[in-house]
């Protein structure tokens, strides 16, 4: 039976295959943070479900990707199957109970879960460029264009509000330069394209309001369970460098928000981050210094994160010597990398005299691993070969008709579905610009074309006019604004007209 406290991992077995001891992993021990890794195939996805269900019941709230759909069916009772009662029988977890656990389903796309959404501001310059694959230039404009926005009260909600920006940047770029530094026009139009390009694969669905706050999903649900928030990633996994950037922006919101609270007798969350190494792979260096510094302090402000991979060379050393419960599934031991990979991972654990590890890896059956987690005053326990225990929830995914009935039934329904499109950066432009024009426009032009009783509300009084010219210097960043307002005008007249030239020379061709 499982100890008070502690989530019950499953059973070490002798070399005979005979029980040895149960293992568990120790709630206070839990935001020491962990890393799951194993070749396709070999259980991980089983391990991080007993992971989460063992988090949910002892009430710590869990965040987690869906990489396949197969997560979802943690939201349902499982089934006494043949093989998962042989397998309870094995690692002598008796009663086994089956049960479904508290979940939220969430969805970058809004399909199969509640919107998630954050604003341009929140992501930032950093997340941000690295979302665009922006070069050290390009990320010197975005980080001038945050700046900006700041300084002019410009707020950047969604993409059309950065594109707003971007754009007047481009047309004042001389003037910007010689306060901001320089701002190079091809740097902002390999940005705009990079836009372009993240809008077409559906990342405009991110950027906006109402923004996720991070205590939506830290729920506890009314039964005193953790609440599971589950995330539908099958689609966003096309988009690998929107999937990365949004849990690590999710990961550095809590870093922020929270407040420290030290060593608990159990985390106030549990994040994994499946797919793990499509955080690293061709990260730039500041990037994984940010990874690092949040992984090293966000322990102290109750979060445990927890890595979930195929290989543990995808993790960075610096990032690896702060994971201190281990699971290793199978690797295969093929290839060089995949050799140096199964002597790493071995080289991670702490000896156990009765198998040799970097044997023993190659050598694991599916739903089996080697299991090292912390003990006593925070040591490494030593490693132990583990049955990994059956889930208490159904393996696979749930019906359309199941998540439907869980997303009306969900303690955020309603919130989030719909979009809020507040005064921002590119109404602020386009209003400044619509200004500019009328004042450019000659009296006489706009008297000519008023019909009688039909009067200009919104046009300036000669009074106001005459006032106007003795208006007060316009700054630099109010001349630019106005400026790049005229542009984005012209730009949409441009498009309009290449659209309507494309109309007729298609029906001429054909």
């Amino acid at each position: 039976m499982p100890q008070t406290g502690d989530i019950f991992l499953g059973a070490s077995r002798t070399d005979e295959g005979g029980f040895q001891a149960a293992e568990y992993l120790a709630l206070k021990f839990a935001n020491r943070h962990g890393l799951i890794t194993g070749a396709t195939g070999t259980g991980k996805t089983v391990t991080l479900q007993v992971l989460a269900e063992g988090f949910s019941a002892a009430g710590v709230p869990v965040f987690c990707a869906d990489i396949k759909g197969d997560l979802s069916g943690v939201a349902a009772q499982g089934e006494p199957k043949d093989f998962l009662l042989k397998r309870a029988g094995e690692v002598q977890l008796a009663p086994y109970d089956f049960t479904g656990f508290p979940v939220i389903f969430w969805d970058l796309f809004g399909q199969k879960g509640h919107p998630v959404r954050s604003t341009v501001a929140e992501m930032g310059p950093l997340l941000l460029a690295r979302l665009l694959d922006a070069s050290e230039a390009q990320e010197g404009v975005l980080n001038i264009a945050f700046k900006i926005a700041d300084q002019g009260g410009l707020a950047l909600l969604d993409l059309k509000d950065l594109q707003a920006l971007l754009t007047y940047m481009a047309e004042e770029a001389e003037a910007l330069s010689a306060r901001f530094g320089l701002i190079s026009k091809a740097s902002v139009g390999s940005l705009q394209r990079a836009l372009l390009v993240l809008e077409q694969q559906g990342a405009a669905h991110f950027f906006g309001e109402p923004a996720l706050p991070v205590t939506d999903i830290m729920r506890i649900a009314p039964d005193g369970r953790g609440t599971i928030s589950v995330l539908a990633a099958d689609r966003l996994m096309l988009s690998p460098r929107l999937y990365a950037s949004f849990l690590l922006w999710l990961l550095s919101e809590l870093f922020e928000e929270l407040p420290e609270v030290g060593d608990l007798d159990k985390p106030k969350l549990v994040f994994f981050f499946d797919e793990a190494h499509l955080l690293f792979k061709d990260a730039p260096k500041i990037l994984i210094e940010r990874v690092e510094q949040v992984v090293r302090l966000i322990r102290s402000k109750g979060v445990g994160v927890y890595f979930v991979t195929q290989n543990p060379l995808d993790v960075p050393e610096t990032v690896l010597a702060q994971l201190g419960n281990r699971v290793q599934h199978a690797l295969r031991a093929y290839t060089p990398r995949e050799q140096k990979a199964v002597k790493t991972a071995a080289e991670t654990f702490r000896a156990n005299p009765a198998f040799d590890t970097a044997e023993a890896i190659t050598a694991l059956g599916t739903g089996e691993a080697l299991v090292s987690t912390l003990e006593g005053k925070g040591a490494p326990a030593m490693v132990q070969r583990v049955l990994i225990r059956p889930p208490a929830a159904r393996i696979g995914p749930l019906s359309d008709g199941e998540r439907a009935s869980l997303l009306a039934q969900s303690p955020v329904a309603g919130l989030y579905e719909a979009v809020k499109d507040r005064e921002s950066a590119f109404e602020i432009l386009q209003r400044r610009a619509e200004k500019a024009a009328a004042a450019a426009e000659p009296e006489s032009a706009a008297s000519r074309w008023k019909l009688p009783g039909f009067e200009d509300e919104d046009a300036p009084s000669p009074a106001t006019r005459q006032r106007g010219s003795a208006r007060p210097r316009e700054t630099v960043i109010e001349a630019a604004m106005k400026s790049a307002a005229r542009s984005l005008a012209s730009q949409v007249a441009n498009q309009i007209g290449r659209a309507l030239v494309r109309g007729i020379l298609g029906s001429l061709k054909r």
